[in-house]
C-alpha cells in the first residue's frame, strides 16, 4: 500500500474568491441610494461635489503609485470608495477645490505615506472630513433642500444647539428634507444600503446597532429623558452614514464580535459628548477618528486565543 503523500503550504489555507474589489464594489452599490437621494435632494450641484472627490482621490493615488515606482492599485476601487464616502460626507455648496483638497489629502496623507491599503492607521475619509472641518469653515455650513422652498439650511443639530430654524418632522428626518450633508441626510436610503452590505456579509450588525443605539440611549438620558429629542438626534446628523459605512472600515476597526461592540459603544459614547458639550454641533466623524486610534488596544484585548496556544 502506497505511504500517502503530506503537502506543506504557507497559509492561508482556506481561500476565498472574495477580493477586495468585490468588496469595494458592493461598497460602492451599497451608497448608490444615498448618492441619488443626496442629488435629487439638494440638485446636480452634489453630483459636481461628490464626482471631484472622486476624480481626485483616483488621480491621487495613481500619481503617487506612478512617482513611488509603486504598483498601481487603483484598480481595487479603494479610492473610489473614499472618494464617494468624503463627497457624500461635504455639503452641497462647498467649494469645489476644496472638495479636491480633502480627497488629495485623504489620499496622500492618510493613505499612501502609510504604506497604502491595510497599513493606514485611521480611516481616510473621515480624517479628511475632521481635517477640512478645522481648515475650511465651508464644510460647517449646510446647504438647503432644492425640493421644498421653505426647507431651512440649518440642520436639526444645529438647531438644537440653539442656532435659528426649526426642527423637519420625524417623516423628513427619514426621508431627508432637511439640511446637512449630501449623503447624511437621507435616512431610508442610508437603512437600504447597510441593509445590502449585511446581506452580502461584508459587514456585520455589531456596529452599525451599537452605534446608533448607543447615540440613541444616551441622548434619552442627556436629555432628560426626552424620547421625541433622542429620536431627533438619532436621525439628525451623520450617525447612519458614519455608523453603516465608515466605523465599520475593516482595516481601522476590530475584527471580533466583541470588539466591534466596544468599538461601536466608545464611538456612540464619544458622539454624544461632543454633541452635547463641545462647540462642534456633530461628533460621529471625531469619535470614529478617536476610536481608529485606539482600535489596536481593542483588537489586542478582545483577540481570539490560538487553539492550543499558551499566553506569552
Amino acid at each position: 500500500m502506497a505511504a500517502s503523500r503530506m503537502y506543506l503550504s504557507i497559509s492561508p489555507h482556506i481561500r476565498s474568491k472574495i477580493s477586495t474589489t468585490s468588496i469595494m464594489l458592493d461598497v460602492i452599490i451599497a451608497l448608490l441610494p444615498t448618492t441619488i437621494a443626496g442629488c435629487v435632494i439638494f440638485g446636480l450641484r452634489s453630483l459636481a461635489v461628490v464626482t471631484v472627490c472622486v476624480l481626485a482621490a483616483v488621480a491621487s493615488e495613481f500619481i503617487f503609485n506612478l512617482i513611488m515606482k509603486k504598483d498601481q492599485t487603483i484598480g481595487d476601487l479603494s479610492a473610489v470608495v473614499t472618494g464617494l464616502l468624503l463627497g457624500l460626507n461635504l455639503t452641497a455648496s462647498i467649494p469645489l477645490w476644496q472638495a479636491a483638497v480633502g480627497s488629495v489629502f485623504a489620499i496622500i496623507i492618510v493613505k499612501c505615506i502609510f504604506g497604502g491599503l491595510g497599513c493606514n492607521v485611521v480611516n481616510p475619509a473621515i480624517t479628511a472630513r475632521v481635517f477640512m472641518l478645522i481648515a475650511f469653515t465651508a464644510v460647517t455650513s449646510s446647504a438647503s433642500p432644492t425640493i421644498v422652498d421653505t426647507a431651512s439650511g440649518a440642520t436639526p443639530l444645529d438647531v438644537l444647539k440653539g442656532n435659528d430654524g426649526s426642527i423637519p418632522s420625524i417623516l423628513n428626518l427619514f426621508l431627508g428634507i432637511k439640511g446637512g450633508a449630501i449623503g447624511e441626510v437621507c435616512i431610508v436610503a442610508l437603512i437600504i444600503g447597510g441593509i445590502y452590505l449585511i446581506v452580502r456579509r461584508v459587514i456585520t450588525w455589531h456596529i452599525p446597532v451599537t452605534f446608533i443605539a448607543t447615540v440613541f440611549i444616551f441622548s434619552f438620558i442627556f436629555a432628560d429623558f426626552d424620547f421625541n429629542s433622542a429620536i431627533i438626534f438619532a436621525l439628525s446628523g451623520g450617525l447612519f452614514i458614519g455608523a453603516i459605512f465608515m466605523a465599520t472600515d475593516y482595516v481601522t476597526s476590530p475584527s471580533t464580535p466583541l470588539g466591534k461592540i466596544i468599538f461601536a459603544f466608545g464611538a456612540g459614547f464619544i458622539t454624544v459628548i461632543i454633541r452635547f458639550y463641545a462647540i462642534y454641533p456633530e461628533g460621529v466623524s471625531f469619535a470614529i477618528l478617536l476610536m481608529n486610534i485606539v482600535n489596536p488596544y481593542i483588537e489586542t484585548l478582545t483577540k481570539r486565543k490560538i487553539f492550543g496556544g499558551r499566553e506569552k
